[in-house]
Parts: C-alpha cells; structure tokens; sequence
C-alpha cells in the first residue's frame, strides 16, 4: 500500500525531522536530569553509610570490641532502614540484625549490594540493601572481626523507576505531539501550496483572470501569494498590451497598406508615364517611411519595457535639458512659437540618457505640432520639496480632456484633435514606457488654472531611494 501522500511532502519529512531532534534534544536533557538525580541519591546514601561506620569506629575506639558490640545490638532494634552485622574472624554473627553474612552479595571494592527478604510492615518482600564492610582490627594489626553496616535502598530504586519511567513518558509523548503537530503543520502547507498549485493550472488551462488567494496572515507564503499575484497581474498586462498592440497594428496599418496597394495597382493600370509613375513612387517611398516609423516606434517601446536597470546611472540632467532646449528652439521659432526655459542647477536622478533624451523630445514633438502660431511652450527642471526632480513640457494647445488622460498612454490612441496632423499615436506611449523603466510619474493636466493647454510632467525619485509611484499615471 502505497503511503498517503502527506508522507510524501517536503514539509512533512522537515517536520519530523524538527521532532526526531527535537526529541533526541528532550531525551538529552531529560537523561542528564535523571543522571544527576540518580547520582545525588546515591551518593547521600554512601555518605550516610560512611558517617554511620565513621561513628561506630569512635565507638570502637573509645570502648573496644565489646562497647561497639553494644552499640550495634542496640542500633539494631531501633533501625528502621538500617542493617548491622558483627561477626568474629570466620564470620560467625556476633551482633546486628542480619542472621548471617549475605552469600549473595556483590562486592564492588569497599562496598556490597545485596538483597534481603524483608517482612517488615510497608512494603514486604525482597529489598535492595547497600552495604560497607569494616575489618575490625586489634592490637598487633590482629583482625578481631568483620562490621557490615547496610541501608535499605528500596525507596530509591523506586524514586529512580519512577523518574525512569516519566522520562519514558515524556519522550513518548514529546515524540507523539511532535508528529500531530507536523502532521497539521504539513497538512496546512499542502493546502496553502496546494491553492498556490490549483491556480497555477488554471493559469495554464487558459482563465489568465485566476490569482493566489491570500489568508491574510502576512507570513511568508501570503508574502509569494502577493508576489506571484503582482507578477500575474504584471504578465496578464503585457498580454493585454501584446493583443492590443497586435489588434492595433491590424487595423491601423491596414489602412496605410491598402492605399499603398491601391496607388500602386491603379496606376499600374494606366498607359506609362514616367513622370506620374516617379510621383507615385515619390508618394509611395513617404507612405512606406510612415509604416516603418510605426515599426520603430513599436520596437522603441519594447527595447524599453524590457530593459533592464543596469542601464541606470546617476547623472545630473541640467546639460540634457539645455541641449534639448537648445535643439527645440529654432524649431518653435519656424512654427512662431514663444519658447521659454527654466531649468535648476544641482540636480541628481538615477537615469538612463539616451531614453530620456528620447521621452523629452517627444514630449517637445507634441507640443510643437499641437500648438498653434503664436502659442507659448515651455521647458523646465525644477527639484522639488521631497527631493524629488521634475522636467516639465507646457503648452498653450487644445490640451487632453480629463477623461481621455489615461487613454492617451496607450498604443495607437489618437483624439479628435489630432485629425490631420501626423503621427502614429505612439509618443505618449514612450514616455510612459520610459517613466516606468524610471520608476518615474509621468502626470498630464493642464497648464494653468482656465483649464487649457497641457503640462507633461516627469517626476523622478531621489537616487538611491525607493519610488514612491507605481505604473505611469495621468492627473486630473
């Protein structure tokens, strides 16, 4: 029979593994406990023999061999736990309360282990003695007898079987609620993981809509929910864009196509003419321009997507502005613009140049082609109270509604107001795609308080400090 598959999991064999140390840990200490304890106990117990013996030999000092035979018959009929022998030189017994010396006791140097039967009220039966011999000896070094004194030491060997046996317990029971709480800990693991799993699956069957739910604990599993729900959120987003794009590019550029098509087969159709066959490659070569700096734009915008931060570094954008605004000038002059500068000293982001030079002129491009002769447009770099930096493009054009300030930053949106005037769509979208690889906010509304024009703002953390935006946003 094959084993539950609980028994299989990485979690299950961690915990009891956590259990066979921890209990091993437990068994440890508990053994050391019972060691000493069983070591005091009898240690106090030879002290006491040893001081009694101690004693007796005073006795025998003070009032010879007959004054400690006294001594022991009379200790003998008051001892409770205690045993005495005297015997002569062949170990006949003189005094005491032992009847002979035990045959059958174990002798380990100057002590001896032996049982007796004992039937005493208590606790009959046969009882565990621990003994001392003394040599009783005379004058001449003469040995006038043998002095065995003994304890009964019943009562530890109980104690002893008693902390034996709730050691045994213990360690059965550390080892027991070890395994029912590995078990739960286990079966609470799989589950979590087991949710993580099961929207994995239908991730893959096709529902990209699916997420990790969350318990709410803030552990580390909720912690790889969020992240996995994030990164979920972030690749479903790139799929939308991914189908948007590709609807887009579908039906925008099918326009383009079809009158490259039709220019070329209508005149194809005509009797020759070289110089309205040249007007017509003419024509065709801009049309054919125009798709390919959709293309570029496309690519533009996925080379910065997927780039990566190791492109950053920290620079001061006072000389980009200024060569921005040095390039742009002559052109705002041509349309009749009226172009002005403000720009801060001493100012650090963490940028990649070439992207921001790139978001910056397209920001430019716009205001350029939206505003009317005699408008005004602006540039300025500014840091701000928080320690963040901001570059700002104003302009005096039809500006963005509220509404359609979201919409803009998305592929191939075009308003009402760009009906004639060239572009794909595709410049706002870069900027946002640069203000994201930022960790940037990209804000657009309007350039004063009449509710006209339009202010594009870039506003980039401090270097070194966390970015306290999340995707590119539009302000109302």
């Amino acid at each position: 029979m094959a084993r539950p598959r609980l028994l299989k999991t990485f979690s299950f064999r961690l915990a009891l593994l956590y259990v066979v140390l921890f209990a091993a840990s437990v068994s440890a200490l508990l053994a050391f406990v019972y060691w000493n304890t069983a070591r005091f106990m009898a240690r106090q117990t030879d002290q006491t023999l040893e001081a009694e013996i101690d004693g007796l030999k005073e006795q025998f000092e003070r009032r010879g061999f007959a004054g400690l035979l006294e001594v022991v018959s009379e200790r003998s009929r008051d001892a409770r736990e205690s045993y005495y022998l005297v015997t002569d030189p062949a170990r006949r017994p003189l005094a005491g309360n032992l009847s002979s010396w035990p045959a059958e006791a174990r002798q380990d140097g100057m002590w001896i282990d032996f049982e007796i039967e004992f039937a005493g009220p208590g606790a009959p039966g046969r009882h565990p003695v621990r003994a001392r011999e003394f040599v009783i000896r005379g004058p001449l070094n003469l040995v006038l007898g043998y002095l065995l004194v003994g304890r009964d030491i019943d009562a530890r060997r109980k104690i002893e079987n008693m902390i034996t046996g709730a050691l045994y317990w213990a360690g059965a029971m550390t080892l027991g609620l070890g395994l029912v709480g590995g078990i739960v800990m286990s079966r609470n693991m799989v589950r979590r993981l087991e949710a993580i799993n099961r929207t994995s699956r239908q991730i893959m069957g096709g529902d990209f809509s699916r997420r990790v739910p969350l318990t709410g604990s803030g552990d580390e599993l909720d912690q790889l929910a969020a992240d996995l729900n994030a990164m979920l959120d972030q690749i479903e987003r790139l799929m939308q864009a991914m189908q948007n794009v590709t609807n887009n590019i579908a039906h925008d550029l099918r326009s383009p196509l079809n009158r490259l098509r039709a220019r070329i087969e209508v005149t194809l159709m005509r009797p020759p003419d070289a110089n309205e066959f040249k007007r017509v490659l003419e024509e065709t070569v801009i049309e054919a321009d125009g798709l390919l700096a959709t293309f570029n734009a496309l690519l533009d915008i996925a080379r910065i997507e997927s780039a990566a931060e190791s492109h950053m570094a920290v620079l001061d954008p006072t000389p980009l502005v200024r060569d921005i605004a040095d390039l742009y000038e002559p052109a705002c002059e041509a349309k009749g613009h009226r172009f002005g500068v403000e720009i801060s000293d001493g100012l650090n982001i963490e940028a990649n140049r070439e992207l921001l030079s790139r978001a910056l002129s397209n920001l430019l491009d716009n205001a350029v082609k939206y505003t009317e002769p005699g408008g005004e447009i602006g540039l300025s770099l500014k840091g701000l109270a928080s320690g963040e930096v901001e570059i700002a493009v104003t302009d005096t054009g039809p500006g963005i509604p509220p509404l359609d300030r979201e919409r803009v930053l998305q592929r191939f949106v075009r308003l009402s107001n760009s009906v004639g005037k060239p572009g794909s769509g595709l410049g706002l979208s870069l900027v946002a795609a640069v203000a994201r690889l930022h960790r940037a906010c990209l804000a657009l509304d309007e350039r004063g308080g009449d509710r006209t024009g339009l202010r594009a703002r870039l506003v980039f953390p401090a270097p070194g400090s966390k970015s306290r935006f999340g995707t590119p946003r539009a302000a109302s």
